[in-house]
């Protein structure tokens, strides 16, 4: 069996000695590890990926007797074991039309039981890829949310996608999925906020658009940032140029960010994220 282990705790010696010998107690051999000490929170994370003939409740056991003392946030799954996202859309379809494309082709380790939307525009295009997609045009914003928040746990969801939905989540909602949403920017934050920023971007004469994928907080953008992208424009772009260009670059970098939280690849370190690319 091919398993993940994430660790995360206050930086201490002999961690990454418990951790191979934990994995080696249950029979397992480490296909790939990655650890990183963050020096200003004194914070240890570290992910490994092995294998064990004795299987996941047999690797859960060795990992927790061995790395116990150091008081750890530890997390094994089973690499197939793929996460549920729910994704939330407005109108705008790249971001979602990215996320399904890599769906079908294997590209993106995660199951998308559902797609919510506060319109019905995206139905058939959602329905076309065998999705189920949930109208909730006719709800207020208060129940909306209620139903997400249902949804979340109905469908056994690890995981909420903003793939470009233009509604601000309550303060309760983000924390109670703290680290579990992700939003995706039309900027290299801190950026252009309010409506039409491509608009404001050529107003301003902007050399560079990006994206910012992050985790959702209750304090609108400010979340911890998991992936950016930029590329450079000139003065002759259009604000039609630059739409279509941060369109390319948000469904990158949104995708990315999925994969990598798919793949147990992000940690939350006080206001910032450690990411470990593959």
């Amino acid at each position: 069996m091919d398993l993940i282990a994430s660790l995360q705790c206050a930086d201490q010696p002999g961690i990454v000695h418990a951790m191979t010998s934990a994995v080696l107690n249950c029979g397992g051999n480490i296909i790939e590890n990655q650890q990183f000490r963050d020096t200003t929170t004194n914070t240890f994370v570290m992910r490994t990926r092995f294998e064990t003939s004795q299987g996941l409740a047999a690797a859960q056991s060795s990992l927790n007797d061995g790395l116990g003392k150091f008081a750890p946030a530890l997390h094994i799954r089973p690499t197939a074991q793929k996460p549920r996202a729910l994704v939330l859309v407005t109108k705008e379809s790249h971001c979602l039309r990215d996320l399904m494309y890599l769906l079908e082709l294997g590209e993106l380790p995660i199951e998308i039981p559902a797609v919510v939307s506060n319109h019905s525009d995206l139905k058939v295009l959602v329905e076309s890829h065998g999705i189920k997609f949930i109208d909730q045009s006719k709800l207020s914003k208060t129940d909306a949310e209620k139903q997400v928040s249902d949804l979340v746990k109905e469908l056994e969801i690890d995981l909420v996608v903003l793939a470009r939905y233009m509604q601000i989540l309550t303060k309760n909602f983000c924390e109670q999925m703290s680290g579990r949403i992700i939003n995706i920017h039309h900027s290299f934050l801190p950026g252009f906020k309010g409506a039409k920023p491509y608009h404001q971007a050529h107003a301003r004469g902007v050399k560079t658009i990006g994206a910012t994928a992050h985790f959702v907080t209750p304090e609108l953008d400010e979340g911890p940032i998991i992936d950016q992208d930029v590329v450079h424009v000139t003065h002759a772009s259009t604000p039609e140029d630059l739409i279509s260009t941060g369109r390319d670059i948000e469904r990158r970098v949104l995708s990315r960010a999925v994969r990598d939280f798919a793949q147990d690849r992000i940690f939350i370190v006080g206001d910032r994220t450690v990411v470990f690319h593959n």
